[in-house]
């Protein structure tokens, strides 16, 4: 099993699991339809929505097995403003997709830059993961720029690869290896 020593803390954030007292910092930008814009097959939330979403993102604190998410919370001045997530994709090549989601309104500092980086930082350092990748729509713009400002690379645009919203989209597709993320100077991940 792998798990963070929680909480994880950097210079102005905390993360930690999700607990269910999360609900109502969760529900405010789950049910922005500006939020969901970008999920595959999302809608704004309703609050027993969010609630079975909190709920289910409460059991991700920690890789069990392969497949596993492990979501963290978020939490800046008290209030979850977003989530971070790995998921376990191989145990054997020691691979991890990244996702995230923040409120809008905390957007522009630096804050959802800085909490990936310290989610990424823990599945290389701590559990020697050899790479970790994340995807995109490929006109998420704001998605893409987090992902080359922490030090991942464009490996792929595929092509008209998914369907989203009923019509054929194009997903960007970025990674970094443990070498690059370590050979990265510190103000480059954040």
């Amino acid at each position: 099993m792998f798990q963070p020593a929680y909480p994880i803390r950097t210079e102005r954030l905390t993360l930690r699991p999700v607990a269910m007292d999360d609900l109502d910092d969760m529900y405010a930008y789950q049910s922005r339809p500006d939020v969901v814009r970008w999920m595959l097959g999302a809608e704004p939330r309703t609050r027993e929505q969010s609630r079975a979403s909190v709920l289910a993102m409460a059991g991700e604190d920690a890789w069990r097995a392969e497949g596993d998410c492990l979501t963290v919370a978020v939490v800046s001045d008290a209030r979850v403003i977003g989530a971070v997530e790995l998921v376990w994709r191989s145990e054997r090549d020691r691979t991890a997709e990244l996702g995230y989601v923040f409120h809008p309104d905390h957007g522009g500092r630096g804050l959802a830059t800085e909490a990936v980086v310290a989610l990424v930082s823990w599945g290389f350092d701590e559990v020697g993961l050899h790479r970790v990748f994340g995807r995109c729509h490929a006109r998420n713009e704001a998605s893409a720029r987090l992902m080359t400002r922490i030090g991942m690379r464009q490996e792929a645009r595929h092509v008209q690869s998914y369907l989203f919203d009923g019509v054929w989209a194009d997903q960007l597709v970025f990674a970094v290896l443990a070498g690059e993320w370590n050979a990265l100077p510190r103000s480059r991940k954040g």
